[in-house]
């Protein structure tokens, strides 16, 4: 005769839930923060400073957010 015990651990579950969901908050803050600090540094460049790396100052969100995000 065989015997199957299954136990499960709820809260063990809850904790890991909720480690994995701090961990992406983290990560969401880290990515956030990068991007704030490449337009920071983007936009501290003059206009012709940027209009020798092609860019416009309209340009500066998309391009902190593609190097941030991809």
């Amino acid at each position: 005769m065989a015997y199957l015990n299954v136990t499960n651990a709820p809260a063990a579950t809850f904790f890991a839930r909720v480690g994995t969901a701090i961990g992406a908050l983290t990560d969401r803050y880290k990515q956030h923060r990068l991007y704030r600090e490449t337009y920071s540094e983007l936009s501290n460049l003059t206009n012709r400073e940027l209009d020798d790396l092609g860019l416009h100052r309209a340009d500066l969100d998309r391009v902190a957010r593609e190097a941030t995000w991809g």
